[in-house]
């Protein structure tokens, strides 16, 4: 994992993201509230509830967050977006662009729902048409991207970039205007 210009928390925040510094206490146990669009495996009871987790590291959360039988159409276009964008940056780089999408739904400056800034013209490369390319929804790579777009919309784990609103990869020159936040893997991430 390459992370430049950005510290990569070590611990986890509890929802929503807090912008405090993290207590020694933290460290030692992290509860995160369950995510509201996930829904439960069935093969974990019909009345199974998640209520907690707890995780020393984003891989760590990313490995105990379970894969739900089904999720809304915003968490799908969230977790479209990380897949087109990010699926092959680390698990950080995945969760940056995941919040920056978050974050434009509660700025005031983009639609306010993951779909409306997905699909806003002309935001995404990756969108032809009005519509997202297809996806091989059973490949664990799409299962990873799932469980990191659950975790980006619950504010589950801070990521390195947080509060950007914009970002483009490492290639393309600087943002005029723009704040840079982080460098994380191939994108370059701004508010």
């Amino acid at each position: 994992m390459q992370v430049q210009d950005a510290q990569v928390p070590q611990i986890g925040t509890p929802s929503p993201v807090s912008s405090q510094t993290a207590t020694s206490t933290d460290a030692a146990q992290i509860s995160v509230q369950p995510l509201h669009d996930a829904t439960i495996d069935p093969a974990l009871g019909a009345d199974a509830e998640i209520s907690r987790w707890s995780a020393a590291s984003l891989e760590e959360l990313v490995d105990l967050v379970p894969v739900p039988a089904t999720v809304s159409p915003e968490i799908n276009c969230l977790a479209g977006a990380i897949y087109f964008e990010a699926k092959s940056e680390s698990l950080a780089g995945q969760l940056a662009v995941g919040r920056v999408i978050v974050a434009r739904t509660t700025s005031g400056r983009f639609p306010s729902s993951y779909c409306g800034v997905v699909f806003q013209h002309s935001q995404f490369s990756f969108i032809h048409g009005g519509a997202m390319p297809s996806i091989d929804r059973s490949s664990a790579t799409w299962h990873q991207v799932i469980k990191i777009a659950l975790i980006a919309d619950r504010g589950a784990w801070k990521s390195p970039a947080e509060g950007a609103l914009f970002f483009h990869a490492a290639r393309v020159g600087p943002v005029a205007g723009k704040t840079r936040v982080a460098r994380i893997d191939n994108h370059v991430f701004y508010r």
